[in-house]
């Protein structure tokens, strides 16, 4: 699979030879993240340090760190922070021979504080009116390199960039006999909706996924909707809802299960296992990406759970928005923990590398 290369900004019509077909593509805007090296307010800190954030190469890295395949696929500028962004996500293991260069539009770029996104002194400054990736477009992207895949992976993001960026999402949602699974992550940011669209468009959109992530605040913020009945209830059509409370865990309602409770489907709700937590960015995208492992794998709804939890708490352990997951043989011997054993799991940081020790020790 080819993991390096970068195409030139052509239309996706142009590409002639078939794709491999991967687990998961997903489709998004990356941008080079500047972090504060010290806290404090973005007027005060002094220096920062590159980083890479994305809501959905996030969850590309993850799966293929994890040892799936995955195909990132968006636009980035004809500039040194676009070859940044490409390389590292590569780097991951992440095909990205479908990411367009853009020679007239730049790579979004963003600053941030090092305090937590759910406190009033959090802040992000955002440069990305304009990018490379907001020029999104069914006729701008490889249809064919997105499409091929077990599980196509979007957010509610991507379809605020632009109007183009929407046309996207509406197009690859839509039924259609080459469509794969679709997995959506709503993750409402109220800052790219100015006007009053946005929750009624991200409704739609969700509508139209097959697997939804949305948090119980969001779907507060966005809908006004209360708990997780009430949001598989506005939700009837795609087949499994995950709804994620934080700290106290998260509920996938599976309409897929034989023999369902109701309309709603069985509800299998699994807690989070306590974590001292060192940052909170990049945890959403995290557990996506475990849930959506346990999903190609075949896994029972409580297990994509657990494993949703558990790559969250990767990083959640660690700075940045990008974590390895934990190794596939520890996360599956933690995911067949008991109850009462699951219940007492307390992870710290350095608890992925740890086992990872641990096992190479052990090897002859």
């Amino acid at each position: 699979m080819r993991t390096g290369a970068i195409i030139n900004d052509t239309a996706g019509a142009g590409n002639s030879a078939a794709p491999d077909v991967v687990d998961v593509v997903a489709l998004g805007e990356s941008m080079v993240a500047f972090l504060p090296g010290r806290p404090g307010r973005l007027a005060d800190v002094p220096s920062f340090e590159r980083a890479v954030g994305g809501a959905e190469s996030n969850v590309a890295c993850a799966l293929a760190a994890a040892g799936h395949t995955a195909r990132w696929v968006s636009r980035v500028g004809a500039d040194g922070f676009g070859t940044h962004v490409v390389e590292r996500i590569a780097g991951y293991g992440v095909d990205v021979a479908s990411v367009t260069r853009d020679p007239h539009r730049p790579t979004g770029v963003y600053f941030r504080t090092a305090g937590d996104r759910g406190t009033g002194a959090h802040e992000v400054a955002y440069y990305r009116a304009g990018s490379a990736a907001s020029a999104m477009s069914p006729d701008t992207v490889d249809l064919a390199a997105v499409r091929a895949c077990r599980v196509l992976h979007l957010s509610g993001i991507t379809a605020a960039l632009s109007g183009d960026c929407l046309r996207l999402v509406y197009e690859l949602t839509a039924p259609g006999p080459s469509r794969p699974l679709v997995s959506f992550d709503v993750n409402y940011r109220p800052a790219l909706w100015p006007g009053a669209d946005g929750p009624r468009v991200l409704l739609e959109l969700a509508r139209r996924a097959d697997v939804v992530f949305v948090g119980d605040d969001e779907a507060r913020a966005a809908w006004g909707l209360h708990g997780g009945a009430a949001v598989v209830e506005a939700l009837p059509e795609p087949a499994t809802v995950v709804v994620k409370y934080g700290a106290g865990g998260a509920a996938a309602f599976d309409r897929d299960t034989d023999g369902m409770a109701d309309a709603g489907g069985t509800a299998t709700i699994v807690r989070a296992p306590k974590v001292d937590v060192v940052a909170h960015v990049g945890a959403g995208d995290a557990f996506a990406a475990g849930f959506l492992s346990g999903t190609l794998r075949g896994l029972p709804v409580r297990d994509r759970l657990r494993l949703g939890h558990l790559f969250a708490a990767a990083a959640l352990t660690a700075p940045g928005d990008l974590a390895a997951p934990p190794a596939r043989d520890h996360a599956d011997r933690l995911t067949a923990l008991d109850d009462t054993a699951w219940e007492r799991l307390r992870l710290a940081p350095g608890w992925t590398q740890a086992a990872r020790a641990t096992e190479e020790a052990n090897t002859p």
